[in-house]
């Protein structure tokens, strides 16, 4: 059955690391296949766009010491799993040394991402991205020329600009990782639509809901409870509350 995944933070770190994921996702998909270097002079504001956005967020909270914490928490609950005689030695030493090392680099005094906020070009893009319709070709003569240099150079240029950001990501994505791996997907139904429980010592909720569905989650809480209120598509007042029966997977990760 072909489903679609809905996740939901249930505090702020996580809502960040979400955040951040997507955007990277954003970002390296310019840099991802020939496509895209045929297509670089159209798709050059996602990819600008994304980038920004993840260096204003790492400029402006503090992801890199909340990945610290996790990474530590992490390395910790690997050592302690290695004692189970039914773990996969290879997998979990492959991601212990993973670990250990993005711990390491991440706690290095400077930053390799802190070089893009210094970057000439990036800066004088920056300042024009920030301002809504400000990166036309008519304000951005930089950018135009840059557009049109070699394929090579194009892709040379984001790949190195995003290589300063890979400390960051591959911290996110193997903390992300082993927090969705914290459980399974159990099958709920509810007569009424709605679905509520305790949330404490969770991190994130995991929804897949059949794509042949005409229903969706929303979801709100904290921490301690949550409640999921699924919705249904109108056109009068772009949604309304379903009270059919509804089915649906969930995992309290």
């Amino acid at each position: 059955m072909t489903t679609i995944l809905y996740e939901h933070p249930l505090n702020e770190r996580i809502r960040n690391y979400l955040k951040l994921e997507q955007l990277f996702a954003q970002a390296y998909s310019c840099a991802s296949s020939d496509v895209a270097i045929s297509s670089i002079q159209h798709s050059y504001q996602v990819f600008f766009n994304a980038l920004f956005a993840i260096i204003d967020s790492l400029d402006r909270g503090d992801i890199r010491g909340d990945l610290i914490k996790d990474l530590e928490k992490l390395q910790q609950n690997l050592v302690v799993w290695s004692q189970d005689p039914e773990v996969d030695t290879s997998a979990l030493e492959d991601n212990l040394r993973e670990t250990v090392a993005l711990n390491s680099r991440l706690k290095a005094s400077r930053q390799t991402w802190c070089q893009l906020k210094s970057h000439k070009l990036l800066s004088s893009l920056k300042q024009r991205f920030a301002i809504q319709g400000g990166s036309s070709s008519f304000d951005l003569p930089q950018l135009q020329f840059w557009l049109h240099q070699t394929n090579e150079k194009i892709m040379a240029d984001i790949k190195h600009w995003l290589s300063l950001l890979d400390d960051i990501n591959g911290s996110l994505a193997l903390v992300l990782k082993f927090i969705r791996q914290r459980a399974e997907f159990d099958t709920i139904e509810t007569e009424s639509g709605f679905y509520q429980d305790n949330g404490e010592g969770l991190l994130l909720l995991r929804i897949k809901v059949a794509q042949s569905a005409q229903y969706y989650p929303t979801v709100s809480g904290n921490k301690f409870r949550y409640s999921i209120r699924f919705m249904l598509p109108c056109e009068q007042n772009g949604r309304r509350y379903s009270n059919q029966t509804t089915k649906f997977q969930l995992a309290r990760c």
